[in-house]
């Protein structure tokens, strides 16, 4: 049709979305810039716990928290999910780096509606009844608006802070960078698997500012405590969840924490250790971050558990082994505790009884010797884990947010009930907190099905170990598992990096004696080449590094 409105072409619109000239510039010199204020407050921190360590150490959690405040959200996150991380840091840093929060004011709402609409793909006005522009709160992560579904219920509609996906995969990137380069500046960094750990923490937080991340904890969270009678939290708006976008019930409890000295709390701490007997020992899922902030009771005594970014899990065999620790704990079994401690896997299987059963005994006599009201098993299950452990212990994550959980609801508990005897308690419900162990195990099946379906599987394993012979000559083939040897690995890729560290550095030396000899290039006061001048100062430094890592290890 001659006076049809063509379409632009591909290459129009590749062209009128290409970016401008200079964007790419800009995005780099932003990278740069970015890159050097991390290095830079690394390096200015590095000084402060130079300096300090020695003269105030009471003042360096305060002055990293500071540092990473300065940082931005990401940093800030960061520092959160490093609290969690009992095994790398002594307590004052984890204090001071739980309570980590930055002051960002809350985002236009005009940005709140937009995303809104963008997760969801219809207008804030047909999604609910009302939609309040005044955030409840605001953080460094996300803003809380207050809203009305059509049906009536109230809810609260969770919004993260725009751009912020992408500010977290670059910030990540970059500190990876800076602590490749720090590592390789101060070698014994290595021993803490500091790349490592970026990329735990990393996975921590893009958890945080994912939505559905929280809103599949909440799911999960609910088949627990829907059954139990006294908790509660509150429910996912279905199907309103997006990585952006989260709607769920507004709760109306109050704060636990104003209960603290009423005639409710006892009830209420006794509501809580049941609610937890049950996630830990029964259903094997439990919300791991109790601490009073996200704890809420109703008039009718229920309580309400909030912030779902953070659960644990614990499979039949650690519910199992957890029950064990807490009854041989009770009973002052070190041997019970020893092989509880193992089946968590706090110890290999192939560790010297002897001196850990010894050790085991003394924490137990310590306890012992305190006040009943003051007894910890969190404190008691954390010092048995760290029984021979080195610089670089470092507990699998499942196990970590196990101990701090139980830190967290102890410490509740006895700011509800400073009079509860928490272990002669749990002693009282030993068995039943076995049964409901036991109850919660999958149903095994009959033993004529297993050995009915092991004799299936027979044919299938000879032909496999007989076509294996087949191909090594009528040798059969057997795979040898060792342990205890990766100390020597070890050894031996340090001795050969030192090896391959000197010929490099010899070579530089020979270079450098040739050009001197030769006085090839340009001179350096009038006789010296500077290719020459370069070779030596580079073998210098090399030899200066390998004699710095021998002098720490401590063998020529």
């Amino acid at each position: 049709m001659a006076g049809a409105i063509r379409p632009p072409s591909c290459a129009l619109q590749r062209a009128r979305h290409r970016e401008p000239p200079g964007q790419d510039l800009v995005l780099m010199a932003g990278t740069v810039r970015r890159g050097g204020q991390i290095a830079w407050a690394g390096l200015k921190l590095g000084v402060a716990v130079l300096r300090l360590r020695r003269r105030a150490p009471d003042l360096l959690p305060a002055y990293v928290s500071t540092t990473l405040v300065g940082l931005g959200t990401t940093f800030v996150k960061l520092g959160q999910g490093l609290s969690l991380r009992w095994d790398l840091l002594p307590a004052p840093y984890r204090d001071a780096l739980s309570r980590l929060h930055s002051d960002v004011p809350a985002f236009p709402a005009d940005q709140a509606r937009h995303m809104v609409e963008q997760a969801f793909g219809a207008p804030v006005d047909a999604l609910f009844a009302s939609f309040d522009d005044r955030p409840l709160a605001a953080a460094s992560v996300a803003q809380i608006h207050p809203a009305r579904m059509h049906d009536g219920r109230d809810v609260v509609v969770k919004i993260t802070r725009p751009g912020i996906h992408a500010q977290v995969q670059a910030d990540l990137r970059l500190l990876r960078r800076t602590m490749r380069v720090a590592q390789w500046v101060w070698p014994p960094l290595r021993r803490h698997r500091p790349l490592e750990l970026v990329d735990e923490l990393g996975a921590f937080l893009r958890d945080e500012i994912d939505m559905r991340h929280e809103a599949q904890n909440m799911r999960r969270m609910a088949k627990v405590l829907d059954a139990l009678p006294g908790i509660t939290q509150p429910h996912v708006v279905e199907p309103y969840a997006s990585r952006d976008v989260l709607v769920q019930d507004r709760s109306h409890g109050t704060r636990l924490e104003t209960a603290y000295g009423t005639a409710a709390a006892p009830a209420l701490a006794s509501a809580l250790l049941d609610a937890y007997v049950h996630q830990l020992f029964g259903a094997g899922v439990f919300h791991a971050d109790p601490h009073p902030g996200n704890l809420f009771f109703f008039d009718d005594g229920r309580l309400c558990l909030h912030d779902f970014g953070s659960i644990g899990v614990l499979d039949p065999a650690s519910r199992l082994a957890l029950g064990g620790m807490v009854e041989a704990i009770a009973a002052d079994d070190a041997e019970g505790v020893l092989d509880a401690a193992i089946a968590l896997g706090f110890f290999p299987p192939q560790v010297e009884r002897r001196s850990h059963v010894r050790e085991i005994h003394l924490i137990l006599a310590e306890m012992a010797s305190r006040p009943l009201a003051e007894w910890s098993i969190a404190e008691a299950i954390w010092r048995v884990a760290r029984i021979g452990q080195g610089a670089g212990f470092r507990l699998p994550a499942h196990l970590l947010a196990l101990i701090r959980t139980l830190f967290l609801v102890e410490n509740t508990l006895r700011a509800l009930d400073p009079d509860m005897d928490l272990l002669g308690t749990l002693s009282a419900q030993a068995a039943d907190v076995m049964a409901i162990v036991d109850a919660s195990r999958p149903a095994r099946r009959p033993l004529a099905m297993r050995l009915a379906r092991t004799a299936r599987q027979l044919p299938q394993i000879a032909t496999d170990l007989l076509r294996q012979a087949q191909l090594s000559d009528g040798r059969p083939a057997f795979s040898v598992h060792h342990h205890g040897l990766a100390p020597t690995h070890e050894a031996l890729a340090r001795t050969g990096n030192r090896l391959a560290l000197a010929l490099v550095t010899l070579g530089l030396y020979v270079s450098g004696s040739l050009l001197a000899l030769h006085s090839t290039g340009p001179l350096l006061a009038g006789h010296l080449p500077w290719l020459s001048v370069i070779a030596f100062a580079g073998a210098a430094l090399l030899s200066l590094r390998l004699v710095v890592a021998i002098g720490r290890s401590g063998h020529l």
